[in-house]
């Protein structure tokens, strides 16, 4: 993708703070794994206390995390004044959050599904690793791109964050 302004040290970090967002709900899915590889919980726990905080309901169904997605994306994504480094990054962060809620919609879909087979536990174990380690890939991948100060390409998901921060 070809750059569009230059990148400083100051773009780096806030272009990697948006993906605080799609770690932070995913953490849930890695309960799983939590449980047969316990270091595992250790290094998340940073990562936990923060979804704890996010999760923090300010009125009735309005939680923090709802708040700071629609600032990220008003005030950062939206705004022209902001480097295109960080817009695309926010962009992307948020696209990863997105896909985080939809498989959690469709688990609990499935649950209304399937819930009384035997193999349900099973399919939401595998769906919920998946996602867990998918989506905590494109993080790391992600914020080791933004510190190097080149644009995360993710097949499809940087394409649409493309076209939203022209």
């Amino acid at each position: 993708m070809p750059r569009r302004s230059s990148v400083d040290t100051l773009d780096k970090l806030y272009s990697s703070l948006p993906y605080l967002l799609p770690i932070t709900a995913v953490v849930g899915f890695g309960a799983f794994l939590f449980l047969q590889f316990p270091p595992l919980l250790t290094v998340f726990l940073p990562v936990l206390k923060l979804n704890q905080l996010l999760s923090i309901s300010i009125i009735d169904f309005i939680s923090i995390r709802f708040v700071v997605w629609f600032c990220v994306f008003i005030f950062v994504v939206r705004s022209y004044k902001v480097n295109h480094f960080t817009r695309f990054n926010a962009m992307q962060a948020l696209l990863l959050d997105i896909i985080v809620a939809l498989v959690g919609a469709v688990t609990q879909i499935l649950e209304i599904i399937l819930g009384q087979l035997s193999f349900y536990p099973f399919i939401l174990q595998i769906i919920a690793s998946v996602t867990f380690l998918g989506i905590t890939a494109a993080f790391v991948y992600s914020v080791f791109q933004c510190i190097s100060g080149k644009y995360a390409e993710m097949p499809v998901i940087s394409d649409v964050a493309y076209y939203q921060v022209r």
